[in-house]
């Protein structure tokens, strides 16, 4: 058996698989970001617990487990002494204070440096005189950080390590060039690369189970360990969208987009540029704000009601697909937090509507789903100006459990959207085990490509939707009146 671990935004979930990518068993542990401060963190402590109560509810011989693997939300800064000490707290990819370093940065190398990605984050903290940068030994993501405390080995996927800095052509390093650049300029007192964790490729072992490591989670020691990952690289893999031309999109606390290219693309603001767990270059539309708007009107909803939450999406959903193709004049905003990708600097949700607006359930929910995918259309649309081309994009996560936003996203984007009817709906950690599994069962050299096509993903069914011409032409005329409103 293969097990997933994945540390989400909003969930900790552990998934089981067997040796034909089946699921056996899953369990989840709800945990939620604060404000620590002024910065988005979660306690590490926490997160330490949410693992130990997934794999204690994991109702598995946990002997047979094989090999694992642990991925968690991408990006984001954790700093440690040499003494392994903690320096700050956990700086999540939803800060957007790095804003200065990510615009020095991206004219020093020429590269459009987001400001979640973590040399943006040590940057920050060296142009703030932070009193901790001195004592910086060692940055890693939540992924690496946990990965490292199961095995003693400091590494990155290649997908996760995209997110901490930029990669080589090859996909399997850092890019020396960069790096020389960054240290010419002194931020930190020692190279670079000897504070930042080692790049792994899809099918490298990366170390074992140690036996303290065994001890923090209840499992045996010795089972193999996958390179840890990000979720948008679980989220790939989950989804088979890691050839030329095909993309996914996470609908989650955050909603990014992922459109595996043929060649990396000239620096386009607001595109970020990362890479398949396999090293292959990646476009990443990446909105700071997803469902957590809807979920929280749906919390209200379900207080008025006393309705099954699960019950509850499906029927507002539905509703959703009878409103009127613009909205009928009601505009929503899903701002939570910042939203670079249409230069909103800070969070404030809201709920508007023009003057004589027809101001329905229905017309809500469409503007509530119309309002989270206005930023990958901004996105997607720049990429489409660049000449990328999309033949297949799938959705990803709990939101694509109803066909609503599936349709409504299709409309939005423009292109045809697929979703998988099989496990993954469950998600990042099911990706997670089958990366793990992908280590353990490689028989010869066999690409990742060809074993999620041929081994994981020959007989998958998926549902398809087009975009609909008038549910299309509604968007557009929702976006008028959004952008007014912003």
């Amino acid at each position: 058996m293969f097990l997933g671990i994945e540390l989400g935004s909003t969930r900790i979930k552990a998934v089981v698989i067997d040796t034909q990518h089946k699921v056996i068993d899953s369990a989840s542990y709800a945990w939620e970001n604060k404000l620590v401060d002024d910065l988005w963190s979660y306690d590490l402590d926490e997160a330490w617990a949410g693992m130990r109560a997934c794999v204690a509810a994991l109702n598995v011989p946990l002997d047979d487990i094989a090999a694992m693997g642990v991925s968690g939300m991408m990006h984001g800064y954790l700093p440690f002494d040499a003494a392994g000490r903690q320096l700050v707290p956990f700086r999540t990819w939803r800060n957007t204070n790095a804003a200065p370093a990510a615009q020095q940065l991206s004219e020093l190398l020429g590269f459009a440096m987001p400001r979640r990605w973590s040399i943006s984050h040590l940057v920050q903290a060296a142009l703030n005189e932070e009193a901790h940068v001195p004592q910086v030994d060692f940055i890693t993501t939540l992924a690496g950080y946990i990965h490292w405390q199961l095995s003693g080995e400091k590494v990155l996927g290649a997908g996760e390590a995209s997110g901490v800095f930029p990669l080589n052509a090859a996909g399997d390093d850092y890019h020396a060039d960069m790096l020389a650049k960054c240290n010419a300029q002194g931020y930190v007192a020692r190279d670079l690369r000897e504070l930042l964790p080692c790049v792994l490729q899809a099918g490298q072992s990366a170390g074992k189970l140690s036996e303290s490591g065994a001890a923090r989670l209840g499992l045996p020691e010795g089972i193999v360990l996958c390179p840890p990952e990000g979720d948008a690289a679980t989220g790939m893999v989950a989804t088979n969208a890691v050839t030329p031309h095909s993309g996914n999109v996470s609908a989650g606390t955050s909603m990014f987009a992922m459109i595996v290219l043929e060649q990396p693309l000239p620096p386009i603001k607001g595109i970020d540029i990362v890479a398949t767990p396999a090293g292959k270059p990646v476009a990443m539309v990446h909105c700071n704000n997803g469902t957590s708007d809807i979920d929280a009107w749906m919390n209200v909803f379900a207080q008025l009601t006393g309705e099954d939450k699960s019950a509850l999406y499906a029927r507002l959903y539905a509703a959703a697909l009878q409103g009127e193709p613009d909205c009928g004049g009601v505009v929503n905003v899903n701002f939570v937090a910042a939203e670079p990708m249409l230069g909103v600097a800070d969070g404030m949700p809201s709920l508007s509507r023009i003057r004589g607006a027809n101001f329905t359930l229905p017309n809500m929910m469409r503007a509530m789903l119309f309002s989270m995918f206005a930023g990958l259309s901004t996105g997607l649309g720049k990429l489409a100006q660049e000449g990328v081309q999309l033949a297949r994009i799938t959705g990803h996560g709990g939101l694509f459990k109803s066909h609503g936003p599936q349709q409504l996203m299709a409309a939005a984007l423009g292109v045809p959207v697929s979703v998988m009817q099989s496990a993954a709906g469950e998600g990042g950690a099911w990706g997670m085990a089958l990366l793990a599994s992908y280590v353990a069962q490689k028989a010869s050299e066999e690409s990742l490509v060809n074993y999620l096509e041929q081994r994981v993903f020959a007989q998958e069914e998926i549902l398809t939707l087009q975009p609909d011409d008038v549910d299309r032409q509604g968007f557009v005329r929702f976006m008028q009146n959004y952008m007014a409103n912003l």
